[in-house]
């Protein structure tokens, strides 16, 4: 299967597997990577940047084996910067995230776009970890670096459980950040709130040593309101169901959608967390080029 038609495997019935998932995010990275211009990484945390030859007292670990069977002279993988980070997925398990377009809900696109992320950080030797919380359930898969770890991380985003809203009540997010190291935060939500409840959580994760980044999860037809001209909604978290003449609410509600976003995207700037809207039809590859240059910033 060629690279780029990973879309033909963004099923259910493929993403509900620790094989299937794997697989997509396998092909999304090696992908991505193949076409940029330098390795993003070539070891735990470092970023390749020149050869250089050895010098006595050099880590052995660096050695080029590669180039001193084409040479026959020891380099040395010169990097950058030792950026080892802690990468930290957040997802909201609400039943909103259950909203579903074509064949895809949010939660399994949320599935897909985290195990790609994750496969990244990975590849680049930095520890994830993933919490997901709704007001009857929380999952919390503290950040490690390994093989097994990857694995068990793609297992426990499968059986991710949608139900409910997010807790309404204040809850305690002061053991997600690890207010002493540098860390990068994604929060994967819809944004779907009653009140403050997400966005007052989301302001609690930032310090001075992260980077905190939400990802709002739209759908094309949410996002274009492109739907039959009359259509009954209902709300995932309260069973409440309105019908709708489409063409006559297409220009109030994309107007109120636009100032919604901005009013969203407004307040988390100015308490230092970037907000990115990100479309279910949308190139992962615009995911990956968001983790890179978010990673650059802490790294």
């Amino acid at each position: 299967m060629a690279k780029q038609d990973y879309q033909d495997l963004l099923k259910p019935e493929v993403i509900n597997t620790v094989e299937g998932l794997s697989l997509i995010s396998r092909i999304v990275v090696e992908g991505f990577t193949a076409g940029l211009n330098r390795s993003a990484s070539v070891g735990p945390g470092m970023e390749f940047s020149q050869y250089r030859g050895y010098e006595p007292g050099d880590d052995l670990r660096l050695l080029d084996w590669k180039m001193l069977a084409r040479s026959g002279r020891y380099y040395i993988k010169q990097s950058e910067i030792d950026s080892q980070v802690t990468i930290k997925f957040i997802v909201d398990t609400s039943a909103s995230m259950l909203h579903k377009e074509t064949e895809l809900s949010k939660i399994d696109f949320v599935r897909v776009l985290v195990a790609t992320l994750a496969y990244l950080a990975h590849r680049q030797g930095d520890a994830v970890g993933l919490f997901a919380l709704n007001e009857k359930d929380a999952v919390s898969i503290y950040p490690k670096a390994d093989k097994k770890h990857y694995n068990r991380l793609l297992l426990e985003l499968i059986k991710l459980s949608n139900t409910g809203k997010w807790p309404a009540t204040h809850i305690s997010n002061k053991s997600i950040p690890n207010r002493g190291r540098k860390e990068l935060i994604f929060f994967l939500t819809d944004m779907y709130e009653t009140g403050e409840e997400i966005s007052k959580f989301i302001k609690g994760l930032k310090s001075a040593k992260n980077e905190v980044v939400v990802l709002q999860i739209m759908g094309a037809a949410e996002m274009d309101f492109n739907y039959g001209a009359n259509i009954t909604f209902e709300d995932w978290e309260t069973g409440a169901r309105i019908k709708v003449d489409t063409q006559q609410a297409k220009t109030e509600y994309l107007n109120a959608l636009e100032n919604r976003l901005k009013s969203i995207k407004e307040e988390l700037l100015s308490n230092g967390i970037d907000h990115h809207v990100f479309r279910m039809d949308a190139p992962l590859g615009e995911a990956l080029q968001l983790f890179l240059k978010q990673r650059k910033r802490i790294g």
